[in-house]
């Protein structure tokens, strides 16, 4: 799946596409708007993949600590790019893209 592909279901689709790892599940949920449902999915998954959409979703709700924490076990740096950028930017790491 390409991310044009995602970002599409995501605009068009009832339910996410089949196959997706949870990591994408949960962005695809966070882009139809249900970010309880996106946090609820990726939270009790221990993968870096995980803590980084973790990470993501924290910081979208405001708690920059509790991102700050995320973006450290997935090893990655805290974002200070526009949310819209964040959310592309991890689907297309995880898509492979």
């Amino acid at each position: 799946m390409t991310f044009d592909e995602f970002r599409k279901s995501v605009r068009i689709d009832g339910k996410p596409p089949a196959g997706l790892s949870a990591p994408l599940r949960a962005l695809w949920i966070d882009g139809k708007g249900d970010w309880a449902r996106a946090h609820a999915t990726v939270d009790s998954v221990e993968t870096k993949d995980a803590a980084r959409v973790h990470a993501y979703l924290h910081r979208k709700e405001g708690d920059r600590d509790n991102a700050r924490y995320w973006y450290g076990r997935a090893g990655a740096t805290p974002s200070t790019e526009p949310l819209e950028r964040e959310w592309e930017q991890v689907v297309r790491a995880l898509l492979g893209e």
